[in-house]
Parts: C-alpha cells; sequence; structure tokens
C-alpha cells in the first residue's frame, strides 16, 4: 500500500512536515539540557546523545522505514573508535543516530544553514566541512582528534558521498590516518539496503528494509601513516564482504 502513488506522496509530505515539528520541539531540549549539563557535559557527549534521539525518533515514526541492528559487537560506550561506514542514502544518519552509543559527525556546511537544525548540530559537537577547502579540512581533522582525545567516537563516510547506485566506492585515507594518528581502533560499519530508500531528486520515501552490521575493530597499534591506504583498503573489503553476507541471507531461496 505505501508505495501507492495515491499514498506514497501525501504521507511523505506528513513526514516531512512532522521531521519540521520534531526539529522546533526539539530546539528548547536542547537549549535547557545544555544549559543544565554543561558543568558536567563540557564534552557535549549527553547532549549529541540527545540530539542523535531526535533522530532516532524521526526513524520510529516513518512507516516506510524498517531498521535492523546486526550487533555481536557491543563497543564499549566511552571508548573512543573511528567508526566508518559505507554511505549510500540520506536515510544512513538516521538509521546511524539509531545506534546506542554517541559519535560525531562531520557535515557539509550547508546542513548547517538550516534554520534550528544547524544550531543543535552546533550545540551537539558536529563539525563542519567545506569540499575543497583545505585549511577547513585541516581544522576539521585537528577537532576530530580533540574529540577523539576526550574519548568521543567520530564517525567518518570514507567514500566522500553518497553512491548513486547503492555500490561501494573507494575508500579515502583520511579517517585511517587519524585512527592511527590518535592510536585508536577503526570500527566498521556496513549498511545495506538503505540506497533506494529515498530516490536521488525525490522528496517522495520508499518502502526500505535497512541493515547495519557493527563489526569488530580494526586496531591500529604499530601502525605509521604510511599505513593508511592498507587499513582503508582492509576495512573497506571488510565491510563489502559483510554486505554480500546480509545480501546473501536476505536472497530468496531457490525452488
Amino acid at each position: 500500500m505505501l508505495r501507492s502513488r495515491w499514498i506514497a506522496p501525501p504521507l511523505s509530505a506528513v513526514l516531512w512536515a512532522s521531521c519540521v515539528i520534531v526539529v522546533i520541539l526539539w530546539t528548547p531540549l536542547i537549549l535547557f539540557y545544555r544549559l543544565f549539563t554543561f558543568p558536567w557535559d563540557r564534552d557535549r557527549y549527553r547532549v549529541g546523545r540527545l540530539f542523535h534521539d531526535s533522530a532516532a525518533f524521526v526513524a520510529r515514526i516513518n512507516p516506510f522505514w524498517e531498521f535492523r541492528i546486526l550487533d555481536d559487537v557491543h563497543p564499549d560506550d566511552r571508548r573512543p573508535y573511528v567508526f566508518v561506514a559505507n554511505h549510500s542514502s540520506f536515510t544512513d544518519v538516521f538509521l546511524l543516530a539509531s545506534l546506542p552509543w554517541e559519535m560525531k559527525f562531520l557535515s557539509k556546511k550547508a546542513i548547517f544553514r538550516i534554520p534550528l537544525l544547524g544550531w543543535q548540530m552546533t550545540i551537539a559537537g558536529y563539525l563542519q566541512i567545506v569540499g575543497g577547502d583545505r585549511e577547513n579540512v585541516q581544522a576539521a581533522m585537528r577537532q576530530l582528534r580533540d574529540r577523539l582525545d576526550h574519548r568521543l567516537s567520530v564517525i567518518f563516510f570514507p567514500e566522500g558521498t553518497r553512491s548513486p547506485d547503492g555500490s561501494l566506492g573507494e575508500f579515502r585515507e583520511g579517517a585511517f590516518r587519524l585512527a592511527i594518528e590518535a592510536g585508536v581502533a577503526v570500527l566498521p560499519l556496513a549498511i545495506y539496503g538503505a540506497s533506494s530508500s529515498l530516490p536521488k531528486h525525490s522528496l517522495v520515501f520508499q518502502p526500505t528494509t535497512a541493515t547495519v552490521v557493527v563489526l569488530p575493530p580494526e586496531p591500529t597499534e604499530g601502525l605509521s601513516a604510511a599505513d593508511a591506504p592498507r587499513l582503508a583498503a582492509r576495512v573497506r573489503d571488510r565491510i563489502a564482504e559483510a554486505i554480500r553476507k546480509v545480501e546473501r541471507s536476505e536472497a530468496p531461496a531457490s525452488s
């Protein structure tokens, strides 16, 4: 029924309106929570978790989306990791926000210009990045290193942009170089099934079952910056294999 051209567009419009309402309602919550917790939440861990709760709430009320989390690892919530995930859809952010631990994101400057939402992202400890601006990128990486030094995890989409067709692109080295320099493990997240949730250049949601697989961490002890390309390739291979396993498990049995 959700695929019906009579149902999907108006229901999608209602859901987008709901997103706006959630952002408006969450703004005073973020403000007062930040003021109340500031003395013991200097690293913005708790307020960041509250911000992610708003995205998780939006995901729960969206009838088009069904999220599955496969986690046999159960990472320590206050041990810093560099999380890396493949990126194929706008939906990925909501799926990752539904995970039960805090991670600090990099986001495009344009997203920070969205009224109220951009302010919440700043308060939550998100960082702006301007593509092609080397100084901005270097400053963002220094701030991410500071987050890691304060026992906060950070997350990257190392492909750099969303895949247009859901296929896995090449991984850039930045996240892996940061992990090596900070002496923290890389924790891969494999996302499968999200690419069709919101087609490019469309605002109409599509019924989607998306899965995120939490993989065991990849250690960086003993590695140098020169090892970043090999580490990136190794993690990409692990994510690709996890995606293939989920794909095989969801394939219909042959008759």
